[in-house]
């Protein structure tokens, strides 16, 4: 089968997806019909903004469904009449059965992480926090279980000690939809074998998952080592941020650097030249803070904030 002949309906709906549509539809692929979020209102204003797969779709005149709900009829009906060979999925919501299972070709979800390892909502963050050196994406066949299915392709790549979630999120977009090409041509020359997913392999000793991102998981632990504070501010940011308190207000951070020092100070006590440098006593040593944001104040780096901070004798 010629990859052009393959019927395909994307879904998806952030900017990660956009990266992969594009590879798509650059690769020569037929996109019968693009299903995303559909609009909801945002900023001050509350205008009606759309999705970054959307507005991609209306740019590259792909027809766009955006259902409220997944299970309902008229949305079936329309989707059964695209005649798609093939689903792909990357970045969008939970598919019920009726839905993944209407192509013949099935459908096939891009996921940001080397699996079995990282199932879930957030495998790039959780990649990060736990220190990974290395991640990856996988495309596989949707099946009832989150995250399980028959993998068809991998490709990875190594985590810098210092590179945020956002930064990984960056080149795992573009390598993602490299491998989601690679995958499609695959399954339409025939020439793909599908591989279950082998959570008791040799040398995979723990299984570790990625869930949802809560504000308790935000919180510094300032007991922890200067190398579990580090890759916890690593693996929120840009979103949602590592969280603590500075003088009773929460201070949101971005970006620290380690000092493993030996020190009496307690964990979480507080340490500045007023100028240069801000940082947190922890287990080992210190967090150097680089970048943060006040409650109430807007990101910046640090020299900047201690320009215009002034710390109040009573409260440290």
């Amino acid at each position: 089968m010629k990859l052009e002949d393959v019927r395909i309906v994307f879904m998806g709906t952030p900017e990660f997806a956009v990266a992969s549509l594009d590879a798509l539809v650059k690769a020569g692929c037929n996109i019968v019909s693009v299903v995303t979020a559909p609009d909801k209102p945002a900023g001050r204003g509350m205008k009606l903004t759309e999705s970054a797969v959307k507005k991609y779709a209306v740019e590259h005149a792909l027809k766009v469904l955006q259902p409220e709900k997944l299970k309902s009829p008229a949305f079936l009906e329309e989707l059964q009449n695209l005649k798609a060979d093939l689903q792909i999925v990357v970045a969008f919501r939970m598919l019920p059965e009726v839905v993944w299972n209407m192509p013949p070709m099935g459908t096939i979800n891009l996921h940001g992480s080397l699996l079995p390892q990282y199932r879930g909502a957030a495998p790039i963050n959780w990649a990060v926090i736990n220190g990974e050196k290395e991640t990856g994406v996988t495309t596989f066949k949707l099946k009832h279980e989150i995250d399980t299915g028959d993998i068809l392709l991998q490709s990875r790549f190594a985590i810098g000690e210092d590179e945020t979630a956002g930064e990984v999120h960056d080149k795992m977009k573009d390598i993602g939809a490299a491998l989601l090409v690679q995958t499609v041509k695959g399954l339409a020359e025939g020439k793909l074998v599908e591989q279950p997913q082998q959570s008791d392999r040799p040398g995979l000793t723990i299984l570790k998952h990625a869930p949802k991102i809560f504000t308790e998981t935000c919180q510094i632990d300032w007991n922890r080592s200067s190398a579990d504070i580090h890759n916890l501010v690593r693996g929120l940011s840009p979103f949602p941020g590592a969280l603590t308190k500075l003088q009773d207000k929460i201070l949101k951070i971005y970006k620290t650097t380690k000092e493993t020092t030996p020190h009496q100070q307690k964990p979480g006590e507080v340490s500045t030249d007023g100028k240069t440098y801000l940082k947190y006593a922890c287990a080992d040593g210190f967090i150097h803070i680089l970048d943060l944001q006040l409650e109430g104040k807007k990101r910046m780096n640090v020299e900047d904030f201690l320009r215009g901070y002034r710390f109040d004798p009573m409260k440290s």
